[in-house]
């Protein structure tokens, strides 16, 4: 994989990017680490603008070797991997720091949910607009157009702007 249309910071800057430094590709994920002949090489990770992190040993561009850290400190294990299965559906922030009271629902990971403008959908990887079909980022920078199975689905199983969570109330 060679480094093109992104920015490169550090390093020494020779005909193609050498040595220790970051690189921001056009999606806004950072590369951290070392360079080689314009690739990533060596002990390096890359940090997902969602909050995500893959740290690695790479080679010619190619991980060898890694571990994914989701947004909210979970590891990704790829042998043995127990979290969200059949038989416990809790959220990792909910395995850590337990459950919310009976009738408070927990929707999403991380807390807390956003706020959705108007007429909008939260669809995962950022806010759908039903009438342009576009969907943005949560920096609302463009990202597709949605085909009606996309829209079909996010219309009939995503929060909508207006949704409202309730706050635990303590017993009377």
């Amino acid at each position: 994989m060679e480094l093109t249309g992104g920015r490169y910071r550090g390093g020494t800057v020779r005909s193609r990017m050498e040595g220790q430094g970051s690189y921001t590709l056009p999606t806004g994920t950072e590369y951290r680490g070392e360079l080689k002949d314009g690739m990533f090489h060596g002990e390096g990770e890359l940090l997902f603008p969602g909050g995500g992190t893959y740290r690695a040993l790479w080679h010619r561009g190619v991980p060898t070797q890694g571990k994914y850290t989701f947004a909210d400190g979970l590891k990704y294990e790829d042998k043995k991997w127990h979290y969200c299965d059949g038989y416990d559906r809790r959220f990792y922030t909910e395995i850590c720091f337990g459950l919310k009271p009976a009738g408070i629902a927990q929707l999403t990971n991380l807390e807390p949910p956003r706020n959705i403008p108007q007429g909008c959908y939260d669809c995962g990887d950022g806010f759908y607009n039903p009438e342009t079909r576009v969907v943005v980022d949560y920096k609302l920078r463009f990202l597709r157009y949605a085909d009606d199975d996309e829209h079909e689905w996010i219309v009939g199983t995503c929060r909508k702007a207006g949704y409202k969570t309730t706050e635990h109330q303590p017993k009377p």
